[in-house]
């Protein structure tokens, strides 16, 4: 359960690197950094700042589609079926009076 929660906070952080990261691109409309000024990403980040954003983006797209293969495969384990844990589909509770086959004059509420 705690490997669980450590991979979705893994999942979240990664996917929120991942849109700033994208974000402060500068693409062919000049992106975010353009609305802040290049010349302030350059000073915050160097003047390697195209090089830097595109690793990060790639680390972090990495990351974050490894947690998604990760969540997935967990929560295919964590979830069974009634079948295949060999519970009842309907307990004894909400079976209809009598215990058998409702009529069709009979109301049944779902």
């Amino acid at each position: 359960m705690i490997l669980y929660i450590l991979v979705i906070a893994i999942h979240v952080v990664a996917s929120l690197v991942l849109i700033a990261v994208i974000l402060l691109q500068a693409g062919r409309g000049g992106g975010l950094s353009e609305t802040f000024g290049s010349s302030s990403t350059q000073t915050i980040l160097g003047t390697k700042t195209s090089t830097f954003l595109k690793r990060a983006t790639a680390v972090s797209a990495v990351v974050y589609i490894l947690t998604c293969l990760t969540l997935a495969v967990m929560t295919s384990h964590r979830g069974r079926s009634l079948v295949a844990t060999g519970g009842t589909a309907m307990p004894q509770a909400q079976m209809p009076a009598g215990g058998g086959v409702p009529f069709a004059d009979d109301s049944v509420d779902f």
